[in-house]
């Protein structure tokens, strides 16, 4: 991802869903004006959701997926269909293609699907060039042969959009114009080579947009930092990892939080997990606790998710508990036996993906926190590290 890339969790999510050979790959194909999608008159052509970034006026940016057939066969199509409701999961719009002038019951099931997941969608007859009786006025029609109906297709788009823009900011909200805030980017074996990661990223673009003054240093050079400054910074931001040593560096009387915790308000489950992270007090010995990463990367001998912080809470809780691992897109829908579910920041998924995960363990009875709570917790700082975002 290039420096002027918008991340993957920031774009619109846009699923193309229908049975096989409904015209969904060819749709995409076109809307994009790119072979994203492969297409044949095969059944089944697509195996996998493929998906393709770009910008759609007046949307911005955008991700379509393009999914396999809802009414795919056999074992492999079991599997298929599974991963198009993973990708509904996500999906902020989704696009409901036919070749029908009227939906089937599959179709139908389809369409409840969408709807209990309260997803915005639209209905699309494919194939307009060929002629296929009178359509619902319900549908809109297109061509992905000739263009037909494609440029009211994105509209169409753009208005069920209308007025669900994300209104909450990452940072700026915290901070007036001309204030210092100061972020504590430790660089150790788990800091990537040569660049930011994407809570950094997006803390240094708020603050800029802010109006205000954001000052980078290491732990180490913290307190020469605070030093060096006229007046004390509005705000410090830390990495979780170094909680328990920023906060004896940082004065009490200057606002202290995590990357961390802001992304969990930014994602809409700070609240949340605050909530879940006091599980933590009542995990039973041998308690299970699900280990959730958003993205997927090389594990190294240091790693936050699998290493350090079952190590920490080994230590807090004095007891040992089994902890189970995910990472990327896969996260459980069965989380029976389950005492506590940790998850990452969640930068890199979109809030509707975060929201879903959060509302199975609510289901289920699981308390649901991240990293930067309950390493808060642990570090006893837990409410001085949520002061500054209001709670």
């Amino acid at each position: 991802m290039s420096l002027n890339d918008t991340p993957g969790a920031e774009r619109i999510q846009i699923g193309f869903f229908g049975l096989r050979n409904a015209g969904k790959s060819s749709l995409v194909n076109r809307i994009t004006n790119q072979e994203v999608s492969l297409v044949s008159e095969v059944k089944g052509t697509t195996t996998d959701p493929v998906r393709k970034s770009m910008e759609i006026l007046p949307l911005g940016p955008v991700t379509l997926i393009d999914t396999p057939g809802f009414d795919d066969e056999g074992i492999l199509g079991e599997q298929r269909v599974r991963r198009t409701g993973e990708v509904l999961a996500v999906c902020d719009v989704a696009i409901l293609v036919t070749e029908n002038s009227s939906l089937n019951e599959t179709e139908k099931e389809l369409c409840k699907l969408i709807e209990n997941r309260d997803i915005p969608y639209l209905i699309v007859r494919s194939k307009a060039d060929l002629g296929s009786g009178n359509t619902s006025e319900q549908m809109i029609t297109v061509s992905s042969e000739d263009g037909t109906g494609i440029e009211e297709l994105k509209e169409q788009i753009g208005q069920l959009m209308k007025g669900r823009e994300k209104q909450l900011r990452f940072v700026a909200d915290l901070i007036r114009p001309g204030d210092t805030v100061i972020l504590v980017i430790p660089i150790d074996s788990s800091a990537p080579k040569g660049r930011l990661i994407l809570p950094q990223q997006e803390a240094i673009r708020d603050i800029l947009d802010a109006g205000a003054v954001s000052v980078v240093t290491g732990v180490e050079e913290l307190p020469k930092t605070i030093d060096s400054l006229k007046e004390p910074p509005a705000l410090v931001i830390t990495d979780s990892q170094a909680f328990g040593r920023v906060m004896k560096l940082v004065p009490e009387e200057i606002p202290l939080t995590s990357f961390s915790i802001l992304m969990a308000r930014y994602k809409g489950f700070l609240t949340q997990a605050v909530e879940g992270a006091a599980a933590l007090d009542s995990l039973p010995e041998h308690g299970r606790i699900l280990i959730s990463e958003g993205c997927t990367h090389h594990r190294q001998c240091e790693d936050i998710g699998t290493v350090k912080l079952p190590n920490w809470i080994r230590k807090y809780t004095g007891r040992t508990p089994e902890f189970i691992f995910t990472s990327g897109h896969g996260f459980p829908e069965d989380l029976s036996g389950i005492h506590m579910v940790i998850h990452c920041g969640a930068c890199m998924l979109n809030d509707r993906e975060v929201q879903n995960r959060m509302r199975r363990a609510a289901e289920a009875g699981v308390p649901f926190t991240n990293y930067g709570t309950v390493i808060a917790k642990m570090n006893g700082i837990l409410e001085r590290s949520i002061r500054p975002v209001g709670l």
